[in-house]
């Protein structure tokens, strides 16, 4: 069963422990079941009292795990596999990174290239198990690959995609937060504008947000199906909306995708 396999997550900072509390809480393992390393293991004191296993020894979180999540700097990354690569096995073995920047080749130049690998790119959302996250894999099988979506889906969404996609992932779906967020924030100033304060208008922008995605994926609808249902003829919607066209709001939003994507490609 797939809740019998055993997770060892090395690197214990703000990823790892949310990957490891979102696992816990959702019910997709048990906490005996994970095993998260670090330095310094009084930073984990928090996961044990959850039961969660804590340790500084990565050999040892190997040798305890079927999954070996890498959720260190990406500086760390050649270190950390040199000194687990005569513990891990391909045949018991299933690597997954969360390190931006780390190609599959990367990894797989470190641990041999039949390695079964897995690459994951999810948003700070996995912190309260909403996030997006992006997989890509190489040398696993169909049950390998259906377990790591379904750990995934416990954090939130997923898309499967071609690794050659996973610089494009990164800036939808992780500088998308910040993208957001830089919208949330100008609704907000424009509602204390019209006369709300900070604290309400920033409740009815966030949860507004919210159930506006919130209809795209449930229903599957496209934005503009949705934005006609509340843009009636001579309305205050389109009038707004079309100013915010005439100011470039669609125009500057795709052109800071493109140069994010830019700059990650070409740093």
């Amino acid at each position: 069963m797939r809740m019998n396999k055993k997770i060892a997550i090395i690197g214990g900072g703000n990823l790892g422990t949310a990957i490891a509390e979102g696992l816990v809480k959702s019910g997709f393992t048990l906490p005996g079941h994970i095993m998260v390393t670090r330095r310094n293991i009084a930073g984990l004191k928090g996961l044990e009292e959850k039961g969660i296993l804590a340790s500084d020894d990565n050999t040892a979180a190997v040798h305890f795990a079927d999954l070996v999540v890498l959720a260190v700097k990406p500086f760390q990354v050649g270190d950390v596999l040199k000194a687990i690569k005569t513990d891990l096995d391909p045949k018991r073995h299933l690597l997954c990174s969360v390190i931006t920047g780390i190609t599959l080749s990367d990894i797989q130049g470190l641990v041999g290239t039949a390695f079964p690998a897995v690459r994951a790119m999810p948003n700070t959302a996995i912190a309260i198990q909403e996030s997006m996250t992006c997989i890509c894999s190489r040398n696993i099988d169909a049950d390998q690959q259906g377990y790591v979506r379904d750990l995934f889906q416990q954090l939130g969404k997923v898309a499967v995609v071609e690794e050659k996609l996973m610089d494009a992932a990164t800036v939808l779906g992780a500088c998308g937060t910040a993208y957001a967020m830089r919208y949330i924030r100008a609704n907000i100033q424009g509602g204390i504008e019209i006369g709300f304060d900070a604290a309400t208008a920033s409740l009815i922008a966030a949860q507004t947000v919210k159930g506006a995605a919130e209809l795209l994926l449930q229903r599957g609808t496209h934005p503009e199906y949705e934005i006609d249902k509340v843009t009636t003829p001579k309305g205050c919607t389109i009038a707004g909306l079309n100013e915010m066209e005439h100011r470039g709001f669609s125009s500057s939003l795709i052109k800071g995708i493109a140069a994010s994507y830019e700059k990650i490609c070409r740093p």
